[in-house]
């Protein structure tokens, strides 16, 4: 599994969403994910299913330590105090003593930014996670937020397809040294259909959406998470690593994001919103 390094962590490119994933169909499913060769699984709190992840990670055949975990605190739950036990509250339902990531899931403007931080900082130093990081930050507060920090933030969890145009997040990201992981990053429907996806999946015999992952993992700093719930899938989105699309190919995906499509939306405060 090809790992992208930032901030002292080395994650796994490609790991598994369970967004939407509950019960013994999620833990079914991470398990089987891990038998196969997945070293990354991501969940939140928001999700409700990190004891179904939890229980996922417990039948499987992956030792502990050879599994990249992450999970998020939701925006409700950041400030000092609620952070942590919001932290401490996952480590209980996913059965570890310790995540690989913690990630602030949404900005919350109604909560001091440096308070958020600090408390994530407080989380890393009480042992709750070996990393620590941000999701759904624009720019001018992802720059903030690493300001604030003491600890590398080792992560941006974002939005990213090739249907949207994500180029200021990721090169603020690569100017702080950190990992942008692609949460949609087969967007849905339409994008599995446009010429420049089915062409590249022709000359190359693989499918559509191993194409699209594949674009992902050829830009530097980039990490994937895509959800399935089908067991077949698994094994397809894992398989992207044997090929290698042309840079006329890569251009002609890239080309897409002028639909500036967004799947996952916020209101940030006046006059200060996405990039």
């Amino acid at each position: 599994m090809h790992e992208v390094v930032a901030g002292g962590a080395s994650i796994p490119a490609l790991g598994l969403g369970t967004y939407e994933l509950t019960g013994s169909a999620c833990s079914d499913l991470v398990a089987h994910a891990l038998n196969i060769g997945y070293r990354h699984i991501d969940t939140a709190a928001m999700y409700g299913n990190e004891t179904d992840v939890g229980r996922g990670l417990k039948a499987s055949s992956v030792a502990r330590e050879d599994v990249f975990l992450t999970t998020k605190v939701w925006r409700s739950d950041i400030a000092p105090g609620d952070l942590q036990r919001s932290a401490e509250q996952s480590l209980r339902r996913l059965g570890v003593d310790q995540v690989d990531l913690l990630l602030i899931h949404w900005p919350n403007f109604s909560v001091p930014l440096a308070g958020s931080i600090e408390a994530l900082n407080d989380a890393r130093r009480k042992g709750y996670a070996r990393h620590i990081g941000v999701s759904n930050f624009p720019t001018w507060l992802l720059d903030e937020a690493v300001g604030l920090s003491e600890a590398p933030l080792v992560a941006e969890q974002a939005e990213y397809h090739p249907y949207l145009d994500q180029s200021k997040l990721l090169a603020a990201c690569r100017r702080q040294g950190m990992a942008f992981v692609s949460y949609c990053p087969l967007y849905r429907g339409a994008l599995l259909d446009e010429p420049a996806v089915t062409a590249a999946a022709r000359r190359t015999g693989k499918t559509p959406g191993q194409v699209v992952l594949r674009w992902h993992m050829q830009q530097p700093g980039v990490v994937a998470i895509p959800r399935t719930s089908r067991r077949e899938r698994l094994a397809e989105n894992l398989d992207i690593f044997d090929f290698e699309l042309s840079q006329a190919e890569m251009d002609a995906i890239s080309a897409l994001t002028r639909r500036g499509e967004r799947l996952v939306d916020q209101e940030f405060p006046p006059g200060r919103g996405w990039d």
